[in-house]
């Protein structure tokens, strides 16, 4: 693997409350010198950062909905993505009701996911964040089951904001049990060159990886 094949598989981001256009102008100028494939912001930023990228070929313009909690009513999330979309977003990250996922409220979930999943149009990729450090074990299937069903790209396994390590076991069950379904999205407590390996062995697609870590794992195939 080359230094770009890594990059092109890595979703940076600027997406913490105190981060000011600074921040985002920081990631960006990163991004485009490393050709990370997406930068994520929040979406307030959105429309800021895909008027940056406009003449940046290859480099996504991603924000999150309903985040970080999840928990936001659906006609907010239903919104949020619409205007997400109407700003220039290019790929959506979706966290899942996590809360009434674990009271087993899964028609629910599933029927907020797919109406959010059902705003991206032509374009626009979708990501479903289960929150991975926040389910138990026996709750992983019905979550997998829930994303694919929801008609979203990826299954990202998490916000960041929870803490825990990079899950390689359960991600390898999460990659089981979706096959060639949906792609996934490995997010957090990813930070070293063996991290990204293991994940990528068990077929991970998509990496989110706080941008220093990203640029030491790439730099370690120059």
């Amino acid at each position: 693997m080359t230094a770009l094949q890594a990059a092109r598989m890595i979703d940076v981001s600027a997406v913490r409350t105190h981060h000011s256009l600074k921040d985002i102008e920081g990631v960006v100028e990163l991004a485009k010198r490393y050709r990370f494939i997406n930068v994520h912001v929040l979406p307030c930023w959105v429309r800021t950062l895909a008027a940056m990228l406009k003449e940046t070929e290859g480099v996504l313009v991603g924000a999150p909905v309903g985040f970080p909690s999840g928990a936001h009513t659906t006609p907010v999330k239903v919104l949020e993505a619409e205007l997400l979309v109407a700003d220039g977003v290019q790929e959506m990250d979706i966290v899942m009701n996590v809360g009434r996922f674990k009271n087993r409220e899964y028609a629910a979930v599933l029927d907020e996911l797919t109406q959010v999943v059902s705003c991206a149009g032509q374009g626009v990729q979708t990501k479903v964040i289960i929150e991975l450090n926040g389910l138990a074990d026996d709750e992983i299937e019905k979550a997998c089951e829930v994303v694919m069903e929801s008609g979203a790209d990826f299954l990202k396994t998490g916000t960041g904001w929870v803490p825990g390590g990079a899950n390689v076991e359960r991600i390898a069950k999460i990659k089981r049990i979706t096959g060639k379904q949906v792609k996934v999205k490995a997010a957090g407590g990813i930070r070293t060159k063996d991290d990204f390996f293991r994940l990528y062995d068990l077929g991970v697609e998509r990496f989110g990886i706080n941008t220093a870590s990203a640029i030491e794992i790439v730099q370690c195939f120059e």
